[in-house]
């Protein structure tokens, strides 16, 4: 078997683009937003934060906040019928309401 080459953000022009007319500075209140314990989110990573980022396999998965760790929330996902927990920073997280995601 041959040895995989490259990182975790191989592969990922399109995944992690952001559109034209999205581009620019990322609001404070992207950083600063505030989710509660058991809101439901969608991972939508900001490429040019690296911090906190999740794996691009989740990218576009809707989840709960379970918890909180420092400046980061724990995510719980489900993957191929897996629970999953993610340490995602706020900037890639977008709230959910009403089975809609609220910008």
């Amino acid at each position: 078997m041959t040895t995989n080459i490259g990182t975790s953000r191989t592969k990922t022009r399109r995944i992690f683009s952001v559109p034209k007319r999205l581009k620019g500075k990322l609001s404070i209140n992207k950083f600063l937003q505030r989710l509660e314990v058991g809101d439901n989110v969608v991972l939508m990573a900001s490429p040019s934060i690296h911090k906190g980022m999740y794996h691009r396999r989740f990218h576009g998965r809707i989840g709960t906040v379970v918890g909180i760790r420092d400046k980061c929330y724990e995510v719980r996902i489900k993957d191929n019928g897996k629970k999953k927990t993610l340490v995602v920073n706020p900037v890639h997280l977008v709230k959910v309401k009403n089975g809609t995601k609220n910008n």
